[in-house]
């Protein structure tokens, strides 16, 4: 027995000793070089490109089985202008063979010198990366198997010595958009590569010329690679402005990776930012905005899902704290809570265009200047899931300034509201809600909105820059609008509603000074003084709203002295005026409340013109037909004459006469 077991063990010694012999003696007997041209013709027929080796070719098997060469090209297709798809001056690996048979990998070097990368787009869509279907064929969709995870990596150990990329470029060539993006200088070191111990790297390149670095470790990740935690800290800076920092641990690696990281990025801005990499950020109406910019916050996610929380946004002047989270990326299903402190959305939308000195905007160059509008696809948002809350502080947009905005944002099958919807705005209150449906075609957009105690004076001097009311209001509005653009929206605008405003003023007409003198606003007279102005108690405006179209019938203005009816139209489209107000004088100061029908002397009152530029004046036609009604009405007997005077002194009252 002992015999045939050293026999036995001589056996195997021996073999492994004619292994090794082999391994030692057949690199120096046999020329790798013979082979390399049936190697490139093969790589040429296989994939269609050109190689070429220039240098000559290693090959060492024992201790280290390795192989190095140089001046390898991988050429393009005819297709493409760029000769080459893959150069690579040298490359150089070397692993130690024995410690294989144990599942430990030991690799001395490996090594690639000034790498570089061609991707090329043609201007009819072929990229020269794809080396696989032909132009215009469409490969099936390849059959998946269901497989069971992996339970970690099929090796005991790993050891690397030196792995470096050193000096590497990648060229992205778009013919299509004429761009032409480049990342040269490219280095990537790892050092101390060991399932026991971090794993550091190094990275630098410079992105159009302008330099980008990171640095960091990853691991240890242990010997049971892929299911534990494995530490990750990465440390980056752009262009010399953003500064970057990535802290936490990738689990699962292998079988469904999970990463738990905070992001941190310091203050830096993001215009010059986008000046450094050549590209600039569109026209704002603040020049000042978009210089400051900080984000913090701790991100977990997988391949299914990702949770943004903690999360701190500053910009400029503004600091918004959030969590997000999204799920079925393909849809997506999006859940937020936004917690803003104050924006001025004014600062950051695209400045006023400019006017000519009459107020108008400049014509258009000729009939091709202006486009047609691009048709918006809404399939995306029928895709949708969302369901969120906002918060504001303070807000300003389009001059209006609100606080303590709150709002409630869900979408699901193409229908998103806002509801509910509350804020203050200028000593008042303003709640309501919003639907937008986009199953169809076009936006089907409704809103009801309630405001109470609102002073509209300053509302309407920031928002329109008008002054022609005072008052507080209250008011009930339900609106429907089809479209996405401003025209399409007023000639489709349809609704109803009711404002009532209490204790202001109509600035810039004295309707009770046209009651009391007729004469002076008919013959032209000029009254010199202040602002002219019709106060009022309380101002009742219900409305209806049919394509565009406002109508009201019965508003009604009551103040000490003064009644006022009116009825008419406005025309949200053409932005004409169409009104007759009854108005007269009574002897009563009563004004809000006062429900009895007051007698007095009344004068019709006509508003035309634009909203722009509205006029009003006396309905003399009708002031003469009421009092010659009144002069000429039931004659007593023997009164006639008396009737007639009457009827002439009223219109020589009415007529200027000449001097």
């Amino acid at each position: 027995m002992r015999a045939a077991l050293k026999w036995t063990a001589i056996v195997v010694v021996a073999l492994v000793v004619v292994v090794i012999g082999a391994l030692l003696i057949i690199p120096n007997f046999i020329d790798v070089n013979k082979y390399k041209p049936e190697l490139e013709k093969y790589i040429t027929e296989a994939t269609g490109r050109p190689l070429s080796v220039g240098g000559d070719v290693s090959l060492s098997l024992f201790p280290w089985a390795g192989v190095s060469f140089s001046n390898l090209k991988l050429g393009n297709t005819p297709a493409f202008v760029e000769k080459d798809f893959l150069t690579v001056k040298s490359f150089d690996v070397r692993v130690k063979l024995l410690p294989l048979l144990f599942k430990q990998v030991e690799v001395d070097r490996l090594v690639v010198q000034e790498p570089r990368v061609f991707l090329v787009t043609n201007s009819d869509g072929r990229v020269s990366w794809d080396f696989g279907s032909k132009p215009g064929e469409v490969k099936p969709p390849a059959k998946t198997e269901a497989t069971p995870a992996p339970g970690g990596l099929p090796i005991q150990s790993l050891k690397v010595g030196e792995l470096s990329i050193q000096n590497g470029q990648l060229m992205v060539i778009d013919h299509k958009k004429e761009s032409r993006q480049e990342i040269s200088k490219l280095n990537l070191a790892l050092q101390d590569v060991s399932l026991e111990r971090p794993v550091r790297f190094t990275f630098s390149a410079s992105v159009n010329q302008k330099p980008v670095s990171a640095e960091g470790r990853f691991g240890p990740a242990g010997p049971d690679f892929g299911k534990g935690a494995v530490p990750l800290e990465v440390k980056a800076d752009a262009f010399g402005q953003l500064k970057l920092q990535i802290k936490g641990a990738v689990e699962n690696l292998l079988a469904a990776p999970l990463a738990s990281v905070t992001v941190e990025a310091a203050e830096f801005s993001p215009r010059k930012l986008l000046a450094e990499i050549g590209q600039s950020l569109p026209a704002t109406s603040d020049p000042k905005v978009l210089e400051r910019l900080a984000l913090k916050a701790a991100v977990k996610g997988d391949a299914k899902s990702v949770t943004v929380s903690d999360g701190s946004l500053s910009l400029d002047d503004s600091r918004l704290n959030f969590t997000v989270k999204a799920t079925e990326f393909a849809k997506p299903n999006l859940a937020f809570d936004l917690n803003l402190d104050q924006i001025d959305i004014d600062r950051y939308l695209p400045p006023k265009t400019q006017t000519t000195p009459g107020g108008a905007s400049p014509a258009p160059a000729g009939p091709s200047a202006a486009p047609a509008p691009r048709k918006t696809d809404y399939g995306p948002l029928r895709q949708l899931v969302m369901n969120g809350t906002a918060k504001v502080g303070k807000l300003t947009v389009n001059h209006a300034k609100v606080e303590d905005v709150n709002l409630k944002i869900t979408a699901k099958d193409g229908l998103l509201s806002i509801d509910p919807l509350s804020m203050k705005l200028y000593q008042g209150t303003a709640a309501g809600k919003t639907t937008v449906n986009v199953k169809g075609d076009s936006p089907v957009t409704n809103v009801q909105l309630d405001l109470d105690q609102v002073k509209v004076h300053p509302l309407l001097k920031d928002v329109a820059n008008k002054d022609f009311l005072e008052g507080t209001t209250k008011a009930q509005i339900a609106l429907s609008m089809t479209g996405d653009e401003a025209a399409r929206i007023k000639q489709t605008l349809n609704g109803k509603g009711s404002l009532t405003f209490t204790d202001g003023a109509i600035i810039g007409v004295d309707l009770a000074g046209m009651v009391r003198n007729v004469k002076a606003t008919v013959g032209g007279e000029v009254k010199s003084g202040p602002k002219p102005r019709t106060d009022f108690a309380e101002f009742l405006a219900p409305f209806t709203i049919e394509n565009g179209v406002f109508h009201t019938s019965e508003t009604s203005l009551k103040s000490p002295l003064l009644r006022l009816l009116a009825a008419g139209k406005a025309d949200l489209v053409k932005e004409t005026l169409d009104f007759k107000l009854d108005t007269k004088l009574v002897g009563t100061i009563k004004g809000q409340g006062d429900a009895k029908d007051r007698s007095g002397l009344g004068v019709p009152i006509i508003v035309s013109g634009s909203f722009s530029d509205p006029s009003f004046r006396p309905d003399v036609e009708a002031i003469a037909k009421d009092q010659l009604k009144k002069a000429l009405g039931a004659p007593e007997a023997g009164a006639l004459p008396t009737s007639k005077e009457k009827a002439r002194d009223l219109i020589k009252g009415l007529i200027p006469q000449k001097k």
